[in-house]
């Protein structure tokens, strides 16, 4: 096989804090003759990677433009504040935005989550990103609120999280543009959504094809006649009711010239052959 007729890969595209190992690992088992190439990008940046053609599909932070990108929604991240392991909010298994009301509160630029009203106190200065906002929380300069898998992937031993209730929560979905649907789209949906290897939902079955490669028909099933018509009316008529007042007359018949041989009911043909008594 040469380079030009290999088998193009299948390119997914995933933001911070998604892990994508499960369905990789079922994708290379179930398609091992398709690579799957996978590229972290940012958050902000994953819709134009997928309209610019540099992925087929992505794993992004809702919400996308649904003119131009299709979604399915996966799931949705519990927001906890990330905080010094010192902190007096670590008295508390969870809290909630008012509980912050005294805190200066990092938004860095990259933030994934859709305030309407921003919690706490600013800080002065934006942060550029996450991970240099975590830094600041390590300095003790403010606390930082994240979805649950970016605060485990800047995971430090000198901080920690609490849940926070009521903030606004960040849903992970499968994303491609929309007139970009392919076969290996509707494969890794698939995938995500637990079918089976051999379910063909949103896949047409290809036709059976000749030794001359041309699609045969399906021949139409034959139906089975039901039981007792085998043969049509005409044999049906001869096996049924007209044999059956045949064989009745004939019995009839029979019986008439029994009596008639014995005498019918005169003196001496009464049943048995014995005259009556007087």
């Amino acid at each position: 096989m040469t380079g030009s007729e290999a088998p193009p890969s299948f390119r997914l595209a995933y933001v911070p804090g998604v892990t994508p190992d499960k369905w990789a690992r079922i994708w290379n088992e179930r398609l091992p003759d398709v690579p799957l190439a996978l590229t972290q990008v940012p958050a902000a940046g994953a819709a134009g990677v997928l309209l610019g053609g540099d992925a087929d599909a992505g794993l992004v932070r809702l919400p996308v433009d649904r003119t131009v990108l299709s979604a399915i929604p996966l799931y949705t991240e519990t927001t906890v504040v990330l905080i010094p392991r010192d902190h007096l909010v670590t008295a508390a298994d969870e809290v909630t935005v008012e509980d912050l009301a005294d805190e200066i509160v990092l938004h860095p630029l990259d933030d994934v989550l859709d305030w309407e009203r921003l919690p706490g106190r600013p800080a002065l200065e934006r942060p550029a990103t996450t991970a240099d906002a975590v830094e600041l929380v390590a300095a003790g300069i403010g606390v930082l609120l994240v979805p649950l898998s970016l605060a485990r992937l800047h995971h430090r031993k000198d901080l920690t999280y609490r849940t926070v209730t009521d903030a606004p929560a960040s849903s992970v979905a499968l994303s491609w543009p929309e007139d970009a649907h392919t076969d290996r789209v509707e494969d890794f949906i698939g995938i995500v959504r637990g079918r089976t290897v051999n379910s063909t939902r949103g896949r047409q079955p290809e036709p059976a094809r000749s030794k001359g490669g041309r699609a045969e028909a399906t021949a139409p099933a034959r139906r089975t006649p039901a039981a007792g018509k085998t043969g049509g009316r005409p044999g049906g008529a001869t096996g049924g009711k007209a044999g059956g007042k045949q064989t009745g007359g004939a019995r009839r018949a029979t019986g008439g010239g029994h009596r008639g041989a014995g005498g019918g009911k005169g003196k001496g043909g009464g049943r048995g052959g014995r005259p009556r008594q007087r």
